[in-house]
């Protein structure tokens, strides 16, 4: 699937130093070695309803990250994902009377754009789960060969054959190392705690034929209305959805690839359950670290579909909003944190992005390279984006009451640094 096209991101002097972040399987801060080469995957949207300010933010986040690691001279090797098959595009699909596949499509035009339009550097392989339907079965079909899927028998109107894996045969499975997967091993999280979420997002507890609650689904066998791919040994179907990205992740990434990122609402189960396929299918973990977004209120209450409360990037831009401005007020709560979208904030964004623009205009002599400094100081401790805004903050502050010689060339430096580091075009 091809991706958006990037802008060219300007070469600053100097390099940023090395960048501690926030490992979540961890619980705590952790450098990333800075080896000259540096991977990540973000896990993509199921294009129904792109793109809402929660994808922003966190792909905005993970733009950070690839844009830390490039100043520090480091080369990135970027994969993302989309769930261009799932039940709540086939759902939303039904619900609209629109072909799934048009809608699909249409949505993923649609983030492409919204992406472009925020600065996002564009993935390095950008791939659907649909075309990478012929990896994932043969994947599949290793788990099962190795005892760590199963079929479940058909009853209570579902056919017989979908695939599981299972959980505690892949824990007991796993090589007896400091960094092995068991359930739990990612996200921390009690069995109860597990469970509870487990049913929130998309898994099936009660399925039952399942050895363990908290088995997921690797693949759906063919129903009647749905669509479906060849299987091989598995039968017609399609995927399941962690499978999905642990599949393509170790097609394109390293094992273990750097950073595996994603919003916090994919701690479990997706990146636990993803952790886990991957040490059973390779032996070795998916990722050295995983760092997540918080989440996006809108006026302090969760924004969802069904509350039709959703900020959509594109409704923004159609009416006339700079998407540096959009992009101004998510870098303005650090990415870990959850916030809500206020008027006010975007007001504050927006305020924020005319007076840099302004002070761009007499920007003093000799007042660039401390900026570009406390810029990457505040972006290499786990991306402070808010910190890196205040130092620009004072630094169009003192710029605007200045009285001392301008410089176009500390102008130009600091409209490269705004850009290179934080994605904002002044």
């Amino acid at each position: 699937m091809k991706s958006w096209t990037s802008r060219p991101v300007p070469q600053l002097p100097g390099r940023m130093p090395a960048l501690r972040l926030f490992d979540t399987a961890k619980g705590g801060m952790a450098t990333l070695a800075a080896t000259g080469e540096q991977s990540m995957y973000v896990c993509g949207i199921t294009p129904y309803d792109a793109t809402h300010m929660g994808h922003a933010a966190s792909y905005v986040a993970f733009d950070l990250l690839n844009r830390a690691w490039r100043d520090g001279g480091q080369q990135v090797s970027y994969v993302q994902n989309v769930t261009d098959v799932d039940d709540p595009l086939l759902e939303r699909a039904t619900a609209t009377g629109v072909d799934w596949r048009e809608l699909a499509a249409s949505q993923i035009e649609l983030f492409q754009t919204d992406m472009a339009a925020l600065n996002v550097l564009a993935p390095d392989h950008y791939v659907g789960a649909v075309e990478a339907i012929p990896m994932i079965v043969p994947a599949i079909e290793r788990l099962v060969e190795r005892g760590l899927a199963y079929r479940v028998a058909g009853g209570d109107g579902e056919p017989d054959g979908d695939v599981y894996y299972d959980v505690e045969a892949a824990g007991k499975h796993a090589p007896e190392t400091q960094d092995a997967w068991t359930l739990g091993a990612i996200s921390g999280l009690s069995d109860a705690q597990m469970l509870e979420l487990f049913a929130e997002r998309g898994g099936d507890p009660g399925r039952a034929g399942k050895r363990q609650a908290l088995d997921p689904l690797l693949w759906r066998v063919a129903r009647p209305g749905e669509p479906r791919w060849p299987g091989g040994a598995l039968g017609e179907g399609r995927p399941g959805w962690h499978i999905e990205c642990t599949v393509i992740a170790q097609k394109y990434l390293p094992a273990p690839f750097t950073v595996q990122g994603g919003g916090s609402d994919l701690i479990f189960p997706h990146h636990e359950m993803g952790a886990g396929h991957a040490y059973s299918l390779a032996g070795v973990p998916l990722a050295r670290h995983f760092a997540h977004a918080g989440m996006v209120g809108l006026d302090g209450e969760k924004m969802s579909k069904s509350k039709g409360n959703l900020v959509l990037v594109s409704r923004l831009r159609a009416d006339g909003e700079d998407p540096a401005a959009i992009r101004l007020a998510i870098l303005a709560h650090h990415y870990r944190t959850d916030w809500s979208w206020t008027g006010a904030g975007f007001a504050e964004a927006k305020d924020r992005l005319r007076t840099w623009r302004e002070a761009l205009a007499v920007a003093p002599e000799g007042s660039a390279a401390a900026l570009v400094a406390r810029m990457r100081a505040e972006l290499s401790n786990d991306l402070n984006a808010p910190g890196a805004l205040n130092a620009v903050d004072e630094w169009a502050q003192a710029a605007v009451k200045g009285a001392g010689k301008r410089a176009a060339g500390d102008a130009a430096l600091v409209s490269d640094a705004v850009d290179a580091l934080l994605g904002v075009d002044l």
